[in-house]
């Protein structure tokens, strides 16, 4: 299992699968044929689906045009057996001749991959991959999850989680301070300042929901504007984590060398998760984005309240569990129908998660790897309009009614 850095990505919305993942796919292709005359780039299966929604055709051309004519070719109805997510990049020289072909797959949370390369297994940091491995170290030594982290990454991890946790409280409060209408045509407002506004002139639980709303909803509006997010472990699902943890250090002015140590903790969740089963939307629905994010939320929260390793377990496999198939069907193919109001929904689930598992002396009898098995298994069942195409569902269901 790789470092929890891959997991982590600083980078720009509205989507780490269709934004992020292709145009670091086109600069490496172009540092392969910097003398190229002409490109050309073939978007498969969801990449084409909800591509323009996405800013795809974007972010490559940003990359390529500048240094020779591109054109974007889209195949939505061809599925290219490795992923969803697949791209055919083609160099041609001033003849026309085409002077190399390579087809790589973006698979979730920026990575690429494909039949001989896979970034989740270029650079192996952590030995033990499954939950019930760790769990049970953790037991055994004494030590917590973080702890294991840092062993397996050493100390200069905390470096890069303190810029990832800066990155995230930047993401919250530039979503608070913006107003407007977010692009792509659907004309939805940014609401995170009025929520922040409301939820002020409540006391009490009430004003606590209020602010996590609010929190969420700010970073979620920033990557829809492709504003500076970290994936969490995705674009998509990037306003739970952050959302959670930026109203615990307000509320409960927990200091930021704890605030580190629940990352690294959710982090940990997460890449389990990414290692084992997917964290992409078009493999696997929103519940292997938002419910991902959720059950990191939970995690963290349940590390900061003193929860143990077992009951931290049990917060992570509830926030996982009640997500379990949840479609991921973005209307005209942009984060923002229904995917901004999920991270709001997700990170307050996440804080019951732990409530919950905090109750509970973290005995269960479903296990978050087999949730973990249980949600791949129910995205390989989920039809393929139910995942990333915008075909199906809530995507479906709003174009016909406002065609």
């Amino acid at each position: 299992m790789e470092s929890i850095k891959q997991l982590y990505r600083i980078g720009h919305g509205p989507s780490s699968s269709h934004t992020m993942g292709p145009m670091r796919a086109a600069k490496m292709f172009l540092e392969k044929h910097p003398g190229a005359a002409s490109f050309e780039v073939t978007l498969y299966g969801s990449l084409a689906a909800t591509g323009k929604g996405h800013m795809t055709d974007v972010a490559i051309l940003d990359v390529l045009n500048p240094v020779a004519p591109t054109r974007i070719l889209w195949e939505p109805k061809v599925f290219l057996p490795f992923h969803p997510n697949g791209m055919l990049f083609e160099a041609f020289d001033a003849e026309g001749h085409k002077l190399d072909s390579w087809t790589i797959y973006s698979i979730g949370g920026g990575t690429l991959a494909n039949e001989t390369y896979n970034e989740q297994t270029t650079n192996e940091v952590y030995q033990m991959k499954h939950i019930r491995e760790i769990l049970k170290w953790c037991e055994d030594t004494g030590y917590s999850y973080w702890e294991y982290v840092e062993q397996c990454e050493g100390k200069e991890i905390w470096d890069y989680l303190a810029e990832v946790w800066r990155v995230m409280q930047e993401a919250v409060r530039r979503g608070l301070e913006s107003e407007g209408i977010l692009p792509g045509g659907l004309g939805i407002r940014r609401k995170a300042s009025d929520y922040m506004i409301r939820a002020r002139g409540y006391g009490g639980s009430i004003k606590s929901r209020g602010m996590v709303y609010a929190y969420a909803l700010a970073v979620s509006e920033e990557n829809a504007c492709g504003g500076e997010i970290v994936t969490a472990p995705t674009c998509g699902s990037c306003g739970v984590l952050p959302a959670v943890l930026y109203h615990l250090k307000e509320s409960r002015e927990f200091r930021d060398s704890r605030i580190l140590r629940a990352l690294a903790t959710a982090g940990l969740y997460g890449n389990v998760v990414r290692t084992n089963a997917s964290i992409s939307g078009a493999e696997a629905g929103c519940q292997a984005e938002v419910g991902v994010a959720c059950s990191m939320a939970a995690a963290a929260a349940s590390q900061l309240f003193g929860g143990t390793p077992a009951q931290i377990e049990y917060a992570a496999e509830m926030g996982l569990e009640h997500h379990l198939g949840l479609t991921c069907d973005p209307v005209c193919g942009l984060v923002q129908i229904p995917c901004i109001e999920r991270n709001a929904f997700a990170a307050a689930r996440a804080l019951d998660a732990n409530t919950f598992s905090n109750f509970s002396d973290g005995r269960h009898r479903v296990s978050f790897d087999q949730v973990v098995e249980v949600m791949q298994q129910t995205g390989n069942d989920l039809p393929s309009l139910y995942k990333e195409t915008s075909e199906g569902g809530l995507a479906k269901k709003y174009n016909v009614e406002h065609m």
